[in-house]
């Protein structure tokens, strides 16, 4: 069960913090450390690594992917949680299978004692974010928490250490802020150059020829893999998950608003499909960051990213099972 035990800490962690790059950083050298020692395969423990961090970067309310996907779609946060963990959830428990026939260790590592009020701050984190609290206040109770027990059971843990690791931690948004605006500038020269229509045409001609036969029955079920299509291609080109989402929402959510596709479902898909891709593209952030922690080729990691296949699959297989009627929200 150690390969799947590391899924599972990665996604914890990465649900809790809501970044998977984050997730890696953290969890990555700790998972070295046991495949070492147990003498386990390392590509497939970076494999199961990504694919935890993948995973909550997915399905995280704090996530800059939902953030983006529920504001581009205009949709609540916690209606598109429900809408991506019915597909999300079958996914992790395929992935856990596949891990658990693939964790052959040779020896068990030594384990210790957890410290469970070192935990809290995580496990208050998803209460707060699952019940629909403002992100921004979910945040702030979370620094403090986490402060206030560093500073209460580490030892050498100041408030100066404390000021420092806020300081680190908007230092470290900096590049999102830069790149934010780079990609803002460079999408609207997508959109004037005609980038973006050309996009939008050809899902467009998809959509109208898949549904030409029977358009009331199958319209739905071709925008939403045009969505898909389209989210996907623009994470190829970008190779950032985040970036993705907003250069394609405009346009996906017009896509959804014509064809009759529901707010919360256009958003799922989009933050699935993109970081189905972001855990598959070996020259992503996630996966290069991996490759040198653990020493690895990127392809090697990638190939192992079970999560994120099975994740594809059960998405494509939501889209062609038949839901009952609901109301359109948007």
């Amino acid at each position: 069960m150690i390969l799947p035990s590391i899924f599972l800490i990665s996604a914890f962690i990465a649900t809790a913090m809501g970044t998977s790059m984050g997730t890696i950083a953290a969890v990555a050298p700790v998972a070295l450390g046991i495949a070492e020692s147990a003498d386990m395969s390392l590509a497939l423990t970076a494999g199961v690594v990504l694919s935890g961090a993948m995973f909550g970067d997915n399905l995280s309310i704090i996530s800059d992917t939902t953030i983006a996907a529920t504001r581009s779609q205009g949709c609540e946060m916690k209606d598109k949680f429900r809408e991506n963990v019915r597909i999300a959830i079958p996914a992790a428990v395929i992935a856990i299978v596949i891990f658990a026939f693939h964790s052959t260790a040779t020896q068990v590592p030594t384990t210790e004692a957890v410290e469970w009020v070192k935990v809290l701050p995580y496990i208050v984190i998803l209460i707060l974010a699952v019940s629909g609290l403002n992100v921004f206040v979910v945040l702030t109770v979370g620094i403090l928490m986490a402060g206030s027990i560093s500073l209460s059971f580490v030892d050498g843990y100041s408030l100066a250490t404390f000021s420092q690791d806020i300081y680190a931690g908007f230092s470290g948004m900096q590049e999102i802020f830069l790149l934010s605006m780079l990609i803002g500038g460079l999408s609207e020269l997508m959109r004037r150059q005609g980038g973006l229509a050309f996009l939008t045409r050809m899902i467009s001609t998809f959509i109208r020829s898949v549904s030409s036969n029977n358009p009331q029955k199958t319209t739905g079920r071709a925008s939403e893999l045009g969505i898909a299509a389209l989210v996907s291609m623009v994470n190829a080109c970008t190779a950032n998950n985040t970036v993705a989402i907003i250069v394609s929402g405009g346009i996906a959510r017009e896509l959804a608003e014509e064809n009759r596709v529901s707010a919360r479902r256009s958003a799922s898909l989009l933050d699935i499909f993109s970081c189905v891709v972001q855990g598959v593209l070996p020259y992503g952030a996630q996966v290069l960051l991996l490759g040198s922690v653990f020493g690895l080729s990127p392809l090697a990691i990638v190939s192992n990213s079970y999560y994120c296949f099975a994740l594809a699959a059960m998405a494509i297989i939501a889209v062609f099972v038949k839901h009952p009627k609901r109301k359109l929200t948007y």
